[in-house]
């Protein structure tokens, strides 16, 4: 979780927004309200929003997964790159959270796009697998619970269509899974996620250092 780009210094990071960040006002409104939040740090990178909206774009994406929601700035970027008649289906179990994310989406004229499923994420994944879904969708982004990582990354890759594209967020975990002395679960979870990921030849991965590490995979 990070609300910024790890390992980059405060100046550097500020020029980096100075000089690239288009953030649309009701975006930057969302963030705003959620930093007062308890839960804040769960909040994606402005940075990392944005690069998920041109990714979204360049694949000309109609239809897309997001599994972890909060407060609804992905699904926001996301959706906002979808065309009119486009649908995102946003998997969360927080009724409190993503009420804040409703009032957004609408305020953004993005609501129409966005299903919202409140239930565990595996429970919708495998509705939509039981329904004939399979390989209907074209972008998928995971921000949920770190012990399900490789659980929703299966079902999702099934999900996903030939050239379609799975980003999960926080890979580097704050660098803790480069310190083999750090052994709770969810550190343990993402160490193992990302060998798994590296080792599938269905697949081809870029790990880059946005936000607090992002996976871009691309099912062949």
């Amino acid at each position: 979780m990070s609300s910024k780009t790890i390992f980059l210094d405060q100046l550097t990071y500020d020029y980096l927004c100075d000089v690239s960040l288009r953030e649309p006002e009701v975006m930057a409104a969302l963030r705003d309200e959620t930093a007062g939040l308890e839960m804040a740090v769960m909040q994606v990178a402005p940075e990392q929003g944005q690069l998920m909206t041109l990714l979204v774009r360049l694949l000309g994406a109609r239809k897309a997964i997001e599994i972890g929601t909060f407060t609804g700035y992905s699904a926001l970027a996301i959706a906002m790159a979808l065309p009119d008649d486009g649908c995102l289906i946003a998997c969360d179990v927080s009724q409190k959270w993503t009420a804040i994310a409703r009032k957004y989406w609408q305020r953004a004229g993005q609501a129409h796009k966005i299903n919202l499923c409140l239930a565990p994420a595996l429970e919708t994944l495998d509705a939509l697998l039981q329904d004939g879904k399979e390989g209907q969708f074209d972008f998928v982004f995971i921000d949920a619970d770190k012990e399900n990582y490789l659980n929703y990354y299966q079902r999702c890759l099934q999900l996903l269509r030939p050239g379609g594209l799975i980003v999960v967020d926080n890979v580097l975990w704050g660098g803790s899974v480069a310190d083999p002395e750090n052994k709770t679960p969810a550190t343990t979870a993402i160490r193992k996620f990302n060998l798994c990921v590296k080792n599938d030849a269905r697949i081809d991965i870029s790990m880059i250092p946005v936000g607090d590490g992002l996976s871009l995979i691309r099912k062949k």
